[in-house]
């Protein structure tokens, strides 16, 4: 990710230069204005190795790049559980877990590390997934203190400090510009310590359509958008679990696997042709490490993506990607106007 820009410089300009192009600087201000169409997937979690492989298949296949918002208790074996002390929360207690064993995490690690070398963003997810809408700075500061620590450390806390890359360390405290709170619950001490934190970017906002990003002091907010879904096309946020609650109240329904996947990928296709055919506003869409209903928002997410990865005027990527592209494009627009 560059590192040459400020969130608030480039997000309120580009809004106006969108907004102002056309009727300022003729159809090259246009042209500049709508030069891509971008889409941001994203994984919350990022634990199952498996799922880790499938996901960078799926990218290697259809041109996308992806951020993956890692959950750190993943970076140790449940029997370490008690390194991990969580804001308000017990010793060792975490809302999803740990990874079962040291070899899980070791293969982790390499995915993780795979991942950075194939072009993917890795962000945070903070640690134990809990609440944190009523933490103060400080809480979040220690939560985002111990992440740091954990993935800075985690081949020698695993054991295998010999297989450690050589730009590992670098990459842990320079390279995660990302945060998704879990839950989608931000609350006010939120902005602040991602700022004293170095990040650039926070994806924790729900917006009633997709929007551009807004700054907020230093840090681009970014939220995922509600999309109309279904017969009577009432709007979802645009995340398979929330899908997964509207189709089938948040139980496995197998049987009607394929009829979601269906609608999943009809509410994707349409959500994107609003922007493609339209204003070109980045669209996202979030996912979590784990298959619901049988898979069926993995496999619409897959073939959305084959389908859509390569049209023209078309980029998917990581929210790190598209801050540097629409860094570029605020740059090219102010330069029409």
């Amino acid at each position: 990710m560059s590192s040459l820009f400020s969130p608030r410089s480039l997000l309120l300009p580009l809004a106006v230069a969108l907004a102002a192009g056309p009727a300022l600087a003729g159809d090259e201000a246009v042209e500049t204005a709508k030069r891509k169409q971008l889409v941001i997937v994203s994984f919350d979690g990022a634990h199952d190795n498996l799922l880790w492989e499938k996901s960078r298949a799926m990218a290697k296949r259809t041109g996308a790049h992806f951020t993956y918002f890692l959950s750190c208790t993943f970076l140790f074996p449940k029997a370490e559980r008690a390194k991990y002390q969580a804001p308000h929360e017990k010793r060792g207690r975490s809302n999803v877990g740990f990874a079962p064993d040291r070899e899980d995490t070791i293969l982790r690690l390499g995915e993780i590390w795979l991942a950075k070398l194939e072009g993917h963003d890795i962000g945070s997810h903070a640690c134990g997934h809990f609440d944190g809408g009523k933490w103060s700075a400080e809480d979040w500061k220690a939560e985002f203190a111990f992440f740091r620590e954990s993935l800075k450390n985690a081949w020698q806390n695993a054991g295998v400090g010999e297989r450690e890359p050589a730009d590992w360390k670098r990459f842990a405290e320079e390279d995660i510009k990302g945060f998704r709170a879990p839950y989608l619950s931000a609350g006010s001490g939120l902005v602040k310590a991602l700022e004293e934190n170095g990040f650039a970017y926070d994806a924790s906002l729900v917006t009633k359509g997709p929007a551009m990003p807004v700054a907020s002091g230093d840090i681009a907010r970014f939220g995922l958008p509600l999309v109309p879904e279904g017969a009577s096309q009432r709007p979802v946020i645009a995340m398979d679990y929330n899908l997964y609650v509207r189709h089938s109240k948040g139980k496995e329904n197998p049987e009607k696997s394929d009829a979601f996947e269906e609608s999943t990928l009809k509410a994707y296709r349409d959500a994107f042709a609003r922007q493609y055919d339209g204003e070109r506003i980045p669209l996202q869409l979030g996912f979590h490490f784990v298959e619901m209903n049988a898979g069926a928002y993995w496999r619409a997410l897959d073939r959305f993506l084959t389908e859509t990865c390569g049209k023209a005027d078309v980029a998917c990527v990581s929210y790190a990607g598209a801050l540097d592209i629409l860094a570029k494009e605020k740059k090219a627009a102010g330069a029409a106007l």
